[in-house]
């Protein structure tokens, strides 16, 4: 088995043809149908079925697959750190954003991780925060943020920020952000929301507990663009973070308010893998995630966040002791800094 066999085997099942594999791989077609068949010989396994559609891979031939693409992966990023001179930071680092966050975060971590580490290559993954966890759990993503996860066996979970869970209703329910408003009356809408089992809806379904109300779920989706445009469309209200609806709420789309009786937060936390070795590049890129979140927290670009020290609480109420206010800009740098010096 070597390098060859295991790109024609990954190229073929993602274009699903041979022909087209070996234009990509500028081999002739018999190349890579033979470093196919060599591979199946050896693992003594059918690795690939020809239907109407295409090569699809077998049971056998999925597994290799997947396992073979994340070899592939490892091997570049090998590559890619080893290469540069001694003392450069270089590699490949791939980085899970919450898909609430990529508005706020994703331009400016490229453009600082650019400025300060012109030779590492960022890739970005956007998606909700089970996804997210699972992927790092499984070595595709370098690091990741989550949140109200707790550190697990398999990763270390550093509490960052935590920010408000808000009501958001269409503009002609007239929400404001300065008047809070109580879990019970928002449940008494039609609620769009997420499935069960998705992060932010155990988050509600335990603040409807605390506060003794029935959630009226109409509709239940796993994408927050669909949440808002449902919403918009007069199908209910929906229950976000602030940051993901404050562009909305600014250009007068949708209107939105606090959840209070009780308060619902969320904690925004750095999820990294807490075995093997952790790269120059990832910790650099760690630097620069945390720095840019300090700063969208400190200019008051992310709504209703507070900077979470080692006191404040994770499981989505407040604190019995008052939090660190977001605009503390000073309190806010010193909490990151020691955040700072705590990563790998």
């Amino acid at each position: 088995m070597d390098v060859k066999q295991l790109t024609a085997l990954v190229t073929v099942a993602e274009v699903g043809s041979v022909t087209r594999a070996a234009e990509l791989l500028h081999l002739v077609q018999p190349a890579v149908t033979r470093q196919i068949h060599t591979l199946e010989q050896e693992l003594g396994v059918t690795l690939f079925e020809r239907t109407r559609q295409g090569m699809r891979p077998t049971e056998a031939g999925a597994i290799m697959v997947d396992r073979a693409r994340r070899a592939l992966n490892e091997l570049e990023r090998a590559r890619a750190e080893v290469q540069p001179a001694p003392g450069v930071v270089a590699g490949i680092v791939a980085v899970g954003l919450l898909e609430s966050t990529s508005d706020l975060l994703a331009e400016p971590l490229v453009s600082a991780v650019a400025r300060e580490h012109p030779g590492v290559e960022l890739r970005l993954i956007t998606a909700y925060s089970g996804h997210l966890q699972q992927w790092l759990d499984d070595g595709d993503l370098d690091l990741t943020l989550l949140y109200n996860l707790d550190s697990t066996p398999s990763l270390n979970a550093r509490p960052l920020v935590r920010e408000h869970l808000w009501a958001v209703a269409p503009p002609s329910e007239g929400l404001r952000a300065d008047r809070p408003v109580p879990f019970a009356e928002a449940a008494a809408h039609p609620l769009v929301m997420p499935s069960s089992g998705h992060a932010l809806r155990r988050l509600t379904d335990a603040a409807a507990v605390r506060s003794g109300a029935v959630m009226n779920v109409a509709v239940q989706t796993n994408s927050m663009r669909v949440q808002k445009q449902l919403v918009l469309a007069g199908h209910g209200w929906t229950v976000l973070p602030g940051l993901g609806v404050a562009d909305d709420v600014a250009n007068g789309t949708l209107s939105a308010a606090p959840l209070c009786e009780p308060d619902v937060w969320r904690s925004v936390v750095l999820g990294t893998p807490r075995s093997g070795r952790t790269p120059p590049a990832v910790e650099g890129v760690a630097r620069q995630l945390v720095r840019q979140i300090n700063s969208a927290v400190a200019q008051g670009r992310w709504p209703s966040a507070q900077v979470q020290g080692p006191d404040v609480s994770s499981e989505g109420e407040r604190p019995h002791a008052p939090a660190r206010s977001a605009h503390n800009t000073r309190e806010a740098s010193a909490l990151v800094g020691a955040l700072l010096d705590e990563l790998p």
